[in-house]
């Protein structure tokens, strides 16, 4: 997929609201690593401060987000 492409596409399955799982701020890097090593570009996105010490990662398939919130499950949706 062009970069163009997956820009598209993650707006039509964001646009339905995906699967978000909230992350304390500081573990912004190695969520991003879990994502890039597990998924493809187009299946996740991030979104930085949403709330206080909080970063939100939104997924298009919910077995993603809860294997990522697994993962994470110490720092995850607090």
């Amino acid at each position: 997929m062009t970069p163009q492409e997956i820009a598209e596409y993650k707006q039509r399955w964001m646009s339905q609201g995906g699967y978000p799982v909230r992350l304390h701020s500081d573990l912004d890097i190695p969520g991003k690593d879990w994502c890039r090593k597990q998924l493809e570009r187009h299946e996740w996105s991030f979104q930085s401060w949403t709330n206080v010490y909080e970063h939100t990662f939104y997924f298009e398939d919910i077995s993603a987000a809860q294997n990522f919130e697994m993962e994470f499950s110490k720092w995850a949706n607090l």
